[in-house]
C-alpha cells in the first residue's frame, strides 16, 4: 500500500505540481487548501499518514497556526511535517520548528530536492 501524504496548499497549481511529482514516485496524496481543513484531515487519517507537506501563507488558518493546532491537539506526534513556502525568514522557520516542523523548503522548489526530503522524512513509498 502506498504511503499517504497530506498536501496542504492554497494554490491549485502548486498542489497539482507537487501531487503529480509525489504520485509519480508512488505516494498516495490527500489534499487540503488551508490549515483548518488540514487539521480535520489529520484527525480523520492520522493512523495512516506518512507525512504532511504544508504552505505557510494560506487563508482561514495559516501553516504556522496549523502546526500549533496539530501540536496542541496531540495530532502531530509521529507525523513528520515539511513546510513548502515562499517564506524564508529565520524567525518563521524557528517558530515552525518549535511547533513541530521537521524541514523547510523555499518555493520555487527543485523537484528532485523535494522528493529527496519526502523520502528522508516519509520513507520510500
Amino acid at each position: 500500500m502506498a504511503k499517504k501524504i497530506l498536501l496542504v496548499e492554497d494554490s491549485n497549481t502548486v498542489r497539482q505540481q507537487v501531487g503529480i511529482l509525489l504520485s509519480g514516485a508512488g505516494y498516495s496524496i490527500l489534499e487540503a487548501d488551508n490549515g483548518r481543513d488540514a487539521v480535520a484531515t489529520v484527525s480523520a487519517h492520522k493512523a495512516d499518514l506518512a507525512m504532511i507537506i504544508a504552505d505557510v501563507n494560506m487563508p482561514v488558518m495559516n501553516g504556522i497556526e496549523m502546526l500549533e493546532s496539530l501540536r496542541d491537539k496531540g495530532l502531530a506526534s509521529g507525523v513528520p511535517i515539511l513546510m513548502l513556502t515562499t517564506e524564508g525568514q529565520p524567525e518563521l522557520i524557528d517558530k515552525a520548528r518549535k511547533a513541530g516542523a521537521k524541514g523547510w523548503i523555499i518555493k520555487p522548489f527543485k523537484p528532485d530536492l523535494l522528493l529527496a526530503a519526502v523520502r528522508k522524512l516519509a520513507g520510500e513509498p
